[in-house]
């Protein structure tokens, strides 16, 4: 029998402050080698159904973490004409597999694992590297910005949360956010969001830097989590190249466009997962300076959030099964 699990009924499930430990656990997990994750394939897909052009892009995401029952499959659709079908660009699905007997064990929607996973690298960024945070600038209106504010919430004493977008939904996640309790105000520039806060999170799009460097407060703390290709950019060199710099998936996040215009090396980044384990010395900066985290997402993560939601699934008796 195999449990499928819907988004309504994960998001019923979700405790995202629980879940930081989790992701905090994959990310230790992930840099002491005690995990796989092969690398995603992605491919074209639609090809001859409208014409001879690919309609969209497909993506398999395998990972499993040393010693869990249970290993991950998430199944990953792109398709970005889906906006003029009042469609979702994103549909993602998480298979879990029986580790032992490689029986099918669940099928569960993959859209708010994504997110919450992806906004707990925040909410952990801020335990280890800027506990005393009060006050939060937000790049970003969209999905993540909301995630990794409530995420980062959930570690911090959040008094500011300052959202700011180029597009009138500043206001509406800022709106929403403070239905969730986040004392949150949309503003009308980069640098308002950014002078004086602690913590300064960017989730966009972008292809080119979302703030001006000089607007960062010294000692600041950056989350970067939009850039995740060559041609995606949210950092301005200035900011990366004298910060101490933390990454999910170094060699990944390197190949990113805030990196790659640089002259950094793969060297000159720290594995997130190592600063969180047993026997990490921080070398601090000279002086007050600026700490950037930077994440491109892992399916490990997808792989530990999926075991932990199952779990609380069987126990809340939640899911459906069916037989294959």
């Amino acid at each position: 029998m195999v449990l499928v699990v819907s988004d309504d009924e994960i998001r019923d499930l979700l405790d995202l402050a629980g879940l930081v430990d989790v992701v905090s656990e994959a990310l230790v997990a992930q840099t002491t080698g005690e995990t796989v994750r092969p690398e995603r394939p992605h491919f074209p897909v639609g090809e001859g159904l409208d014409g001879e052009e690919p309609l969209g892009t497909g993506l398999t995401m395998p990972a499993y973490v040393h010693g869990e029952p249970l290993y991950a499959t998430k199944l990953v659709g792109v398709h970005e004409g889906n906006v003029d079908r009042g469609l979702p660009t994103i549909h993602a699905q998480l298979a879990l597999t029986d580790a032992r007997t490689g029986e099918p064990a669940a099928l569960m929607s993959g859209t708010t694992i994504t997110n919450a996973r992806t906004g707990s690298i925040g909410a952990v960024a801020v335990r280890a590297l800027a506990p005393e945070t009060f006050t939060l600038g937000v790049l970003g209106a969209g999905v993540q910005a909301r995630w990794q504010t409530r995420a980062i919430d959930t570690v911090a004493s959040l008094s500011d949360v300052r959202v700011y977008s180029p597009s009138d939904s500043r206001a509406a996640c800022a709106a929403d956010l403070r239905e969730a309790g986040v004392p949150a105000t949309a503003v009308d520039s980069p640098t308002a969001a950014v002078e004086g806060a602690d913590v300064v999170v960017t989730a966009t799009t972008a292809s080119e830097p979302v703030f001006p460097p000089e607007s960062l407060s010294a000692g600041a703390l950056v989350v970067a989590i939009g850039a995740y290709t060559a041609e995606t950019q949210e950092l301005a060199p200035a900011v990366v190249e004298e910060a101490a710099v933390f990454a999910d998936v170094p060699a990944e996040v390197i190949q990113t466009g805030d990196f790659l215009c640089t002259d950094l090396g793969v060297e000159d980044l720290v594995a997130l997962g190592r600063l969180l384990g047993d026997g990490y010395e921080q070398q601090s900066p000279e002086g007050e300076g600026v700490t950037v985290v930077a994440s491109v997402g892992s399916a490990v993560l997808d792989a530990a959030t999926g075991v932990h939601l199952y779990e609380r699934a069987r126990e809340a008796d939640a899911g459906i099964e069916v037989s294959l």
